[in-house]
């Protein structure tokens, strides 16, 4: 029996082998380097399409050379030029020979002879449509590109070129900073410009899929002889840098700073109006900073050149990192903060590691957390069990609030400033609330509204920032939308909201923005305190704004009086006159009865001292006297002890007049004070 197993034994295994299922692949477990999660949803950090692409490539690059030059204190001065490459310079620049068509069907462009004639007869409509309404005076839009005209694969490339003052980059660091996804110097808890981290990054990303082309970044430190040069591209599957070039080079000029240059895929045309509106809105928050943007398109007439100046010198200070809060910490964090403390004890640990945990309180705590706890216990020595007490009670325990002394909002001072730069208002009222708090993280809230201006629509203009960067997708839902349109009774101010030109600006900050969504581009309506301090906030400005409209209809209805009694004075005086005229001709009998002013004043009509043109100058006198006496009762009425003021903006100084020279800053709500010593 065994001799016979052992026979047919060679042939069972050959058939089981050939029957046995192959492992499926994608029961392997596999691993994803940040790069790559980042590559694959690239929609998540802003670069859903090209166009988007292009806006969040500029806006990346603009917010950190703001940081990188606000961090040393000096005023900002950016410069970003997008420079638009057509397919044979773009392909020259990656070394690859234009080639034509042989197989034109191939192609999605490709279009047959009846679909052509279709095309052009339709083109020759709508030009003659356009001539018409032309001839006749009707506003005429621009005809669009054939549909069929670009194919989807032949994609329009740009190269972007940002330059700043700011502090520049450590030499031995630049690789990581631009190559390694998730790795900078911003993380920890302080206020950020930044959503994710990525900053130029995801930019080196979209180049690398879409270019295939390295980044260029150009850099010096203050007071450094030599600038930093690097060429580098990034291993996506591995998350490290791919060095081409990184070297030093001569800095005659002592410039400090740093320049970054990446091509990229985009679209200008349909994301132009949403760059620009960003560059405005930017200069509106920060009008300390200088910006000048560029366009330099293929046909000359396209190109594009805007300059955003410098209003004030007066910056912001510099956002401080604080400790965490005990209401919003985690167990996550709770640990990862026992990992990385230097204290030795647990009453160290509370005192040093968060905010408004005084000694006294520390102690009261751990007697709070049980008999197996004590102050002078290891704090890398507690359990998970234990771990989880200390946050059960944190988030039962009541703390003081975190002060806002760490974060850094615009100012009133340059929300007004940046207003009136650019939007140019009839009248604007600005707003600067205190500090409050929300799930432990302090935010304060800003808000300016202006009436009037230049390029403003009718109706509600909403302008939204988060850490002083605009928002300017997604717009419907977030809070300061919500609380504008549906909070607000414009007409309790004196504000038409479908007619009046209406600008309304709501900045918040904070150590964290709760923005809503994957593309982080607005913030939630469901925070009842955020939601709060941003109505508080624009009925604080429209309260200001109404006492003045009010003044202005004051002055208009009093310009209106004035104007409807001067219609009668020419009618008055001649009548006056003539009685007067008739007075000097009565019988002397009957000028007796005349007291010595009358006899005076009929005497001087005689010999004509007193003329209708006198009269006519003595009424009018006394109108507007009269006017301004009743104006000054009713103010005194309303409270109102002191005439209207007008802003006065003084010229900031020259740099060449301020070298060499200290000065102290004033600060108020509405204006700064430098004293040049």
């Amino acid at each position: 029996m065994e001799t016979g197993g052992s026979s047919e034994s060679p042939a069972e295994p050959k058939k089981g082998r050939s029957r046995a299922p192959k492992k499926a692949a994608e029961s392997l477990l596999k691993q994803k380097s940040p790069a790559e999660f980042f590559a694959e949803n690239k929609n998540i950090a802003g670069f859903d399409n090209p166009g988007k692409s292009l806006y969040t490539t500029v806006r990346e690059l603009v917010e950190n050379s703001l940081d990188s030059a606000e961090s040393i204190s000096e005023l900002p001065v950016v410069e970003i030029t997008i420079e638009e490459i057509g397919k044979s310079k773009f392909n020259s620049m990656i070394g690859l020979i234009d080639r034509e068509r042989v197989d034109a069907a191939l192609y999605d462009d490709y279009e047959t002879a009846k679909e052509r004639e279709r095309r052009l007869a339709k083109e020759a409509r709508a030009q003659e449509i356009q001539a018409r309404n032309a001839a006749s005076g009707k506003k005429v839009k621009e005809q669009s590109a054939g549909k069929g005209m670009k194919g989807r694969g032949e994609g329009s490339f740009y190269r972007v070129t940002c330059k700043d003052n700011g502090k520049g980059m450590p030499h031995d660091d630049i690789p990581n900073m631009f190559g390694r996804v998730l790795s900078g110097t911003k993380y920890g808890l302080k206020q950020t410009r930044g959503k994710f981290g990525l900053g130029a990054k995801m930019a080196l990303i979209w180049s690398k899929m879409s270019t295939g082309l390295p980044i260029e970044i150009s850099s010096s430190m203050k007071g450094q002889t030599y600038m930093t040069f690097c060429r580098l591209d990034i291993d996506i599957h591995r998350n490290v840098p791919h060095v081409h070039v990184h070297e030093k080079r001569k800095n005659d000029n002592k410039w400090h700073g740093a320049e970054i240059q990446v091509v990229i895929e985009g679209n200008w045309t349909t994301y132009r109006s949403k760059i620009l509106h960003y560059m405005r809105q930017m200069a509106v928050i920060t009008p300390y900073a200088q910006f000048l943007f560029r366009f330099i398109s293929e046909t000359s007439d396209k190109n594009v050149t805007i300059k955003f100046a410098r209003r004030t010198e007066v910056m912001p200070p510099v956002p401080l990192e604080t400790k965490h809060h005990p209401s919003s910490v985690d167990i996550l964090l709770i640990k990862r903060l026992i990992a990385e403390t230097s204290k030795q004890n647990l009453l160290q640990f509370l005192q040093h590691e968060f905010v408004n945990i005084g000694k006294s309180h520390a102690e009261r705590l751990i007697g709070e957390m049980g008999s197996e706890f004590s102050a002078k216990m290891p704090v890398k020595s507690l359990t998970d069990q234990q771990i989880v007490r200390i946050h059960q009670l944190f988030r039962q325990a009541k703390f003081d609030d975190p002060t806002g002394d760490c974060l850094s909002p615009a100012g009133e001072y340059n929300l007004r400033l940046g207003i009136i730069k650019e939007l140019h208002p009839d009248m604007v009222a600005t707003y600067s609330g205190s500090a409050q708090v929300f799930e432990g993280h302090p935010f304060i809230v800003e808000a300016g509204v202006s009436v009037g201006g230049k390029d403003v629509k009718q109706g509600l203009n909403i302008f939204r920032f988060a850490n002083r960067i605009p928002l300017l997708f997604e717009q419907g839902a977030d809070v300061v939308t919500r609380t504008a349109l549906k909070r607000i009774n414009w007409g309790t101010y004196k504000i038409n909201q479908t007619q009046d030109k209406i600008g309304v600006f709501v900045s918040i900050v904070s150590t964290k923005i709760p923005f809503k969504g994957t593309g982080k581009e607005y913030i939630g309506d469901d925070i009842k305190e955020i939601a709060t301090a941003v109505k508080s906030a624009i009925q604080q400005c429209c309260n200001q704004l109404k006492s003045k409209i009010i003044k202005k209809l004051q002055a208009r209805e009093q310009q209106e009086r004035k104007r409807n009694i001067g219609r009668y004075i020419p009618d008055a005086s001649a009548a006056i006159y003539d009685v007067l005229q008739a007075m000097t001709q009565l019988h002397a009998s009957k000028k007796r009865r005349y007291n010595e002013e009358d006899t005076d004043l009929v005497s001087k009509v005689a010999s004509r001292s007193i003329t209708t043109a006198t009269l006519k100058e003595k009424l009018s006198e006394h109108v507007a006297r009269v006017d301004y006496e009743m104006a000054l009762e009713y103010a005194t009425q309303s409270g109102v002890s002191e005439e209207p003021r007008e802003d006065v903006y003084i010229q900031a100084l020259e740099p060449a007049a301020a070298d060499g020279k200290k000065f102290l800053d004033f600060h108020s709500p509405t204006f700064v004070f430098r004293l040049v010593c």
